[in-house]
């Protein structure tokens, strides 16, 4: 289990931009999982869609991917503190099944396909209710900043 505090040491990410509340399990070099309480209150929903709420699909994405970059900073026992970034740098196989509205707990899931020479691939999916809503094929870059 990571909570906040945790997680702002592996994410560099900050409000509005962060999309991981909790980290609900992690084993090292193979998978995470973690969700994102999604609340009315989500600047996002201001003009996606005001008269029909829905997360943004790139953001379910983006969320996805900071999870599995923090599972690729556990893996290599960094952090961002260290001079060390994680950059989305792909996705593939992205497929929504349904809208993801306020209210909604974003669970989240990401195994590691590969790490070569600093580029992850990662299977992903979320789910709304155990009922999947997109799954993804995420690739990160690990770069020094």
């Amino acid at each position: 289990m990571m909570y906040m505090d945790e997680i702002l040491e592996y994410l560099p990410h900050r409000y509005p931009f962060l999309l991981v509340d909790r980290v609900t399990e992690i084993e090292k070099a193979s998978s995470i999982k973690g969700y994102k309480n999604i609340s009315f209150n989500e600047p996002f929903f201001t003009g996606h869609f005001p008269e029909n709420p829905i997360m943004p699909g790139v953001l379910i994405i983006e969320a996805m991917a900071q999870l599995s970059g923090i599972l690729g900073f556990v893996t290599v026992g960094r952090k961002p503190a260290d001079g060390l970034i994680q950059y989305l740098a792909g996705t593939s196989k992205v497929r929504f099944k349904r809208p993801v509205v306020p209210g909604d707990r974003l669970c989240m899931e990401s195994e590691v396909v590969s790490d070569k020479r600093g580029i992850w691939k990662f299977n992903c999916r979320a789910l709304v209710d155990e009922e999947v809503v997109c799954v993804a094929e995420i690739l990160t870059a690990e770069r020094e900043v």
